[in-house]
C-alpha cells in the first residue's frame, strides 16, 4: 500500500485528490495539509511514501516544503503538482528533491501512474514541464558539462549501462529485465549512481548524464 500526502491550500482540490487516490487500491490517502509548513508536521509524525505537493501556499511554499521533506530521516518522495509550468517552477522544485512534476489539468490516470512510478522509485515529469527543463540546461549546459563529464568517470561500466537505460525513464523493474539483472541488484547499482553524480533522484542523475553528454 502507497501512503500519500496530499498538500493543497485549496480544500477543494485536497477532496478531489483524495478521492482520486483512494479509488486505487493500492493507494491510501493518510494525511493532508493546507500549506508546507503543516505538511513538514505531519511527515514527521506519519510514514509518508509519496507528497503531492502544490507550490503557491501560505506559510510555507511547496518548493520550501519539498526541500524539507526530502530533508527528513525517513523522506517522502515528492510530486509536485501545480496549475503553473513556469520555468522557476520546475528548475527550483526539481532542485528541491521532487521526482516528478505534473500539471494540474493532467488526466487522472496519468496522476495515479506517476504515483506509482515515483513510490518505485521512477520519476515523471509532465512534457511542457520536460521540454522548459532542457531548454533551460541547454541555455547553461556549457558550464556544467566538464563537471559531469568528470563525475560519470567514477561509474563503472554496468553502472553506465543501468544509467543509460535509468536516463531513458525506465523502472528497475525494466532495467532488470533488460540487463538480466535482480531488481535488487539494479536499486544497488541506482543508488552508487545518485551518490557517485551527487544527484538526489533519478531525475537529477538524468539531467547530469545529458549534461557530461552521455547516451550510453
Amino acid at each position: 500500500m502507497i501512503r500519500a500526502m496530499i498538500v493543497d491550500d485549496d480544500a477543494l482540490v485536497r477532496l478531489g485528490l483524495a478521492d482520486l487516490l483512494d479509488g486505487d487500491e493500492a493507494i491510501e490517502t493518510v494525511a493532508q495539509a493546507s500549506d508546507g509548513l503543516r505538511a513538514v508536521e505531519l511527515a514527521t509524525a506519519h510514514r509518508i511514501d509519496v507528497a503531492l505537493v502544490d507550490v503557491r501556499m501560505p506559510r510555507m511554499d511547496g518548493i520550501a516544503a519539498t526541500a524539507r521533506l526530502r530533508a527528513l530521516p525517513h523522506p517522502p518522495r515528492v510530486i509536485t503538482l501545480t496549475t503553473f509550468d513556469l520555468d522557476e517552477y520546475v528548475y527550483d522544485s526539481l532542485t528541491a528533491g521532487a521526482d516528478g512534476f505534473l500539471l494540474k489539468d493532467t488526466a487522472p490516470s496519468e496522476i495515479l501512474r506517476a504515483v506509482h512510478l515515483v513510490a518505485s522509485g521512477s520519476a515523471m515529469l509532465h512534457p511542457a514541464a520536460a521540454r522548459r527543463l532542457i531548454d533551460r540546461y541547454h541555455q547553461a549546459g556549457h558550464s556544467r558539462a566538464a563537471a559531469a563529464r568528470k563525475k560519470l568517470e567514477n561509474l563503472t561500466p554496468r553502472e553506465r549501462e543501468v544509467l543509460a537505460l535509468l536516463s531513458r525513464g525506465e523502472t528497475n523493474a525494466e532495467i532488470a529485465g533488460h540487463l538480466g539483472m535482480r531488481e535488487s541488484t539494479v536499486k544497488a547499482h541506482v543508488s552508487r549512481i545518485l551518490t557517485a553524480l551527487e544527484a538526489d533522484n533519478r531525475v537529477q542523475a538524468a539531467l547530469r548524464a545529458r549534461d557530461a553528454g552521455f547516451t550510453g
